[in-house]
């Protein structure tokens, strides 16, 4: 599975539980090829949100969308769903969580 992607997720994880009180949720789409893999870092990782993929890889049609050239690649939508951010990570996808959301 995508090596930066699982390096990421623990960032993903630590915002999730910390403002999923307030309204944030992850809703995971995967650019694999096989589940078995998807499914196993899905669990071993602990992203306890609602996961989907076609198993198209990068012709999915989230990809092409969203032209997504690389991975990990995230989106932050407003209730709304408007995307208010593009690829925020580490400590960054957290200090727009409390911008937005509030401490």
């Amino acid at each position: 599975w995508c090596g930066p992607c699982r390096k990421e997720n623990p960032n993903v994880v630590k915002a999730f539980n910390r403002f999923k009180s307030k309204g944030f949720t992850v809703f995971g789409v995967s650019l694999d090829r096989t589940k078995e893999d998807w499914v196993q870092a899905i669990q071993q990782d602990g992203l306890t949100w609602t996961h989907v993929s076609d198993l198209k890889y990068f012709q999915s049609e989230a990809a092409r969308t969203y032209d997504i050239q690389g991975i990990p690649y995230s989106l932050l939508l407003d209730k709304d769903g408007k995307i208010i951010a593009k690829n925020l990570r580490g400590a960054a996808l957290e200090q727009k969580l409390e911008e937005v959301l509030g401490k």
